[in-house]
């Protein structure tokens, strides 16, 4: 294969590359750093400007990357793109690189695009996943600050979320210390936390399984209350996901104050408003709300804004961030995370409700090797060759694993929405396995099933995709929330896991019951549900592939982020703190005499 192949198509000269072999006969792929640092970004004052941000709307973070101020939202003109995919596998099935890719496609038909996707943690960019850049030619960069600090808004909830911690173990203390008239004489009112109780664990943004369950206050008389608590990692904390949910200053103040650290000895909620640490917290948040700016190889722009993880939270960037490039652009293309079961589900049932902004299409990503994964594949083991029936044409073990994308594709035609499949083409693909895709994306509703080699490629290489998108847009859709909020919390419950789980009832812990009559009788049974379940597989499972049905679903725990505004039941066994593997990728991770990142990918 010639070196012409690996290098894609210019437009308008947005991006050069330079030269990353130098011999084609000893040619490989470059990888994805080696890309983003051999790509000469525009200013992103440039960008702003292109897409139509007046320069006093832009805060520069250097050349690369800018906090936008939320006074450059428009009314929303855009149509607006949620990407998903069909369950994870360990293969990975390329979203993000299909959302910059589709943006850079879109931009190559002469629309403006942009994309609206999340800040990855360094919990899994330093573990077994990566960065979350995107990959290949489709990818926003500079790459090492999209994975890394980039404007620091996952410190910033660090911050606010472990003030909030210690404000909740100071108090405790004082008043054990202090009688009421002592308390009232400094201006405070007996909170009378149940220690026992609290729920408002602290978080870092490492993977740490040692932190997951810990003891506080050993030492003596002088080093606080002797309880037991925890760590979660920063992206899984309440306030992350009230971040990306607030539309501004006062909605993340009020929702700030309402988060509910835990209850006093009676039973009653205790918020960070009852504490009086709400303020503080929301004023080390208050820039963080400032969506980000970074730009794809292709020049167009990336709104880079929070990162709740999907499996634990609702799994989608900023509804402010969305809110800029929807007044700004003709196409805005954002990831929901995961499969359409859990990322998509939430956009659709929680960041929707919230933003009353309508999504105009779901694209749906699938690879042949994942579906061949569904289809009772071999295990993929890390630091060895791809077992070769996913490298090279199987159609029965495809046809097998299909089940798995039409019942995604059926979860998005829930809520009434037309679908595309974007087929993410690998080299090892053969045109009769692309075909069967495709014929079974349409016979299962999907408007088009369409390959596309973007990863090589760039945005040329989905240019067909994008046109597929851009017809697709403009078909009349119905959307509407899966459930009504008026339901009770186990009518919500019960419509995810039979209507997008397939599953055939559900089954609550006598813990998890408890909890819904104290959350119902505290007046918060009129939220919506945001399932905290494993990625790996439509159901609690994470064994059970394709499409299954027919089992009862597990609620063993019910918790409750008012300030966020959601119940989140908590099905089979889920960690909030991930641990590291044995060789975490942080050990590809190096910096060269000249400042330049190595091994992050």
């Amino acid at each position: 294969m010639g070196l012409d192949s690996w290098i894609p198509r210019l437009v308008d000269s947005r991006y050069s590359l330079l030269p990353v072999v130098t011999e084609t006969t000893a040619m490989s792929f470059p990888s994805d750093i080696e890309i983003s640092q051999a790509a000469t970004p525009k200013p992103i004052t440039e960008i702003a400007d292109a897409v139509g941000i007046a320069p006093e709307h832009v805060i520069p973070f250097g050349d690369t990357k800018a906090k936008i101020r939320l006074d450059a939202r428009k009314p929303a003109r855009g149509k607006y793109i949620c990407v998903t995919a069909i369950t994870p596998t360990p293969l990975g099935e390329g979203k993000t690189t299909t959302v910059v890719g589709l943006t850079q496609a879109l931009g190559t038909l002469g629309h403006k695009a942009a994309c609206s996707i999340r800040q990855p943690s360094m919990g899994p960019t330093f573990g077994i996943k990566g960065g979350a850049a995107g990959g290949g030619y489709s990818q926003v960069i500079p790459m090492e600050d999209f994975n890394l600090h980039l404007t620091g808004d996952i410190h910033a909830v660090s911050a606010a979320h472990n003030l909030a911690s210690a404000a909740i173990d100071a108090r405790m203390y004082h008043e054990v210390k202090m009688s009421d008239a002592q308390l009232e004489k400094v201006g405070l009112k007996r909170l009378a936390i149940n220690r026992y109780e609290v729920t408002w664990p602290r978080v870092l943004d490492v993977n740490d399984r040692s932190l997951r369950k810990i003891v506080l206050g050993l030492g003596g008389r002088l080093d606080g209350l002797p309880r037991e608590a925890g760590f979660d990692i920063a992206v899984a904390s309440e306030l992350m996901a009230i971040l990306a949910l607030s539309k501004d200053l006062k909605d993340l103040r009020e929702r700030v104050g309402r988060a509910v650290f835990g209850v006093d000895k009676s039973g009653k909620p205790l918020t960070l408003d009852d504490l009086q640490v709400a303020g503080a917290a929301t004023v080390l948040l208050k820039d963080a709300l400032m969506p980000n700016l970074m730009q794809t190889l292709e020049g167009q722009p990336a709104f880079v804004h929070c990162g709740p993880f999907a499996n634990i939270a609702h799994g989608n960037s900023s509804i402010v961030a969305d809110q800029v490039a929807l007044g700004l652009c003709d196409y805005v293309v954002t990831e929901a995370g995961f499969g359409a079961d859990i990322g998509m589900e939430k956009f659709f049932n929680l960041k929707c409700r919230v933003s009353g902004l309508i999504p105009n299409l779901v694209v749906v990503v699938a690879t042949v090797r994942a579906l061949k994964m569904h289809g009772g594949g071999p295990k993929v083991v890390p630091g060895k060759p791809l077992p070769e029936v996913l490298r090279t044409e199987h159609v029965e073990l495809l046809k097998a694993g299909l089940p798995n994308l039409t019942r995604n594709i059926e979860i998005a035609k829930l809520f009434g929405i037309p679908v595309v499949v974007a087929i993410n083409r690998f080299p090892g693909d053969s045109d009769r396995e692309v075909d069967i895709i495709r014929e079974a994306a349409i016979e299962a509703g999907a408007l088009d099933a369409v390959p596309a080699a973007h990863f090589e490629h760039g945005g040329e290489g989905a240019a067909d995709l994008a046109r597929a998108v851009a017809a697709a847009c403009d078909q009349p859709s119905s959307f509407k929330p899966l459930y009504d909020l008026g339901l009770t919390i186990r009518e919500k419950i019960e419509v995810l896991a039979t209507q997008v789980y397939g599953a055939s009832g559900v089954d609550y812990d006598s813990l998890a019951k408890r909890q819904i009559d104290s959350y119902e009788e505290n007046g918060f049974g009129g939220l919506p549900i945001c399932m905290a379940k494993t990625h790996l597989s439509i159901s609690h499972d994470p064994t059970l592939k394709g499409d299954p049905r027919g089992y009862l679903f597990p609620i063993r725990e019910v918790r409750a982020a008012v300030g966020a505004g959601y119940i989140y039941p908590l099905a089979g066994e889920m960690r909030t703190m991930p641990g590291l593997g044995s060789k975490p990728a942080y050990m590809n991770v190096d910096i060269t005499d000249d400042g330049r990142v190595t091994g992050l990918f």
